[in-house]
C-alpha cells in the first residue's frame, strides 16, 4: 500500500502533485518546476526528502512527502509530513489514517511528528486529531528567497 517513489513514477507523481498543489489544501499553488524539483530531490536524496506512493487495489491513489530535521526543543529528530494527498475517490476509506500509522512505525526513534494543515481543511484536521495530533501554537514566519 505504501512504497518509496521510483524514477518510473514521475508522470503519476507530477499529475497527483499538480492536483494537490492547485487545491484548497495548500496556501498557494506550486508550478511544475517546483513539483519537479521535489521529485528530483526525493529520488536523489531520500534521506532529506522521502516521497512515498500510496497504492490501493493496484492503483496509484496518493502520495506523501516527508522531510526530517533535529529540533532542539525535543532533543531529537522530527519527521515533518510535508504533504499528504489522497485522490478524491479514495478519501474516507481510512487510507490517511493507515498512512499516519505507517509513517510513525517507520520512525520509532523520532521525538516528534509534525505537519501543517490549512485552517479550513476540517476533514484533515479531524483525521489528524483522531490520531493524536494537537495544534502547536506557534506563529510561523518565513522568508522566501
Amino acid at each position: 500500500m505504501f512504497r518509496d517513489i521510483r524514477q518510473e513514477d514521475k508522470a503519476i507523481f507530477m499529475e497527483m502533485a499538480g492536483k494537490f498543489f492547485s487545491s484548497d489544501a495548500v496556501a498557494h499553488p506550486l508550478g511544475n518546476d517546483i513539483i519537479e524539483a521535489n521529485f528530483t530531490t526525493a529520488i536523489m536524496n531520500p534521506n532529506f526528502l522521502r516521497a512515498i506512493i500510496i497504492e490501493h487495489e493496484g492503483a496509484h491513489v496518493g502520495f506523501a512527502l516527508l522531510s526530517f530535521y533535529h529540533a532542539t526543543e525535543v532533543g531529537g529528530m522530527v519527521v515533518l509530513l510535508e504533504d499528504l494527498y489522497i485522490s478524491e475517490a479514495c478519501r474516507g476509506m481510512g487510507i490517511g489514517g493507515k498512512f499516519l500509522t505507517f509513517m510513525e512505525s517507520e520512525y520509532p526513534t523520532a521525538k516528534r511528528f509534525h505537519l501543517e494543515v490549512a485552517e479550513d481543511n476540517t476533514r484533515a484536521i479531524e483525521l489528524y486529531s483522531r490520531y493524536g495530533y494537537d495544534v502547536l501554537k506557534y506563529v510561523q514566519m518565513v522568508k522566501e528567497v
